[in-house]
């Protein structure tokens, strides 16, 4: 594993759609592995593969729920409720701002080793997994927010 350098708000690539991984390659694997040892050196909770100059739809959450989520090309398939918190991004990592996002949100993602997962996820996981996949978009947390406010 290897720390990667993350990229800030302002990287054209940051703002650019992520594409869909195909095959499953060892690459993909050490991306993952990469990205959760760069997300833990920085204290977030999620990263997306663009924060780190990758555009591929490839994902990493801990919200110390007890699992580790490596996805690969995860979607939202539903969501429903309202929840608005304060957020902050490891590529934006001077400001936080209110966000609103779905409370529950169920996703389908392919794990490393290419098994399909359905995952139905609540409060600050579904908020991660929407704070990440809109990276993959080419979104960042700042688009949305409102009383953006500097650390």
């Amino acid at each position: 594993m290897a720390l990667r350098n993350l990229r800030f708000n302002g990287d054209e690539l940051l703002r650019k759609k992520s594409k869909e991984v195909t095959t499953i390659e060892n690459k993909i694997k050490i991306l993952l592995d990469d990205m959760l040892e760069t997300m833990y050196e920085n204290d977030g909770v999620g990263l997306a593969a663009p924060q780190v100059g990758v555009l591929k739809r490839v994902v990493t959450i801990d919200v110390d729920d007890g699992n580790v989520y490596r996805m690969i090309n995860p979607k939202i398939i539903s969501s429903s409720g309202e929840q608005t918190d304060q957020e902050g991004c490891l590529s934006v990592p001077e400001f936080r701002g209110d966000v609103t996002r779905p409370m529950n949100v169920t996703a389908v993602y392919t794990d490393e080793n290419g098994k399909e997962v359905t995952i139905v996820a609540e409060g600050l996981l579904a908020r991660c997994i929407c704070h990440e996949i809109d990276h993959l978009e080419g979104v960042l947390f700042i688009d949305r927010a409102v009383n953006i406010e500097k650390k």
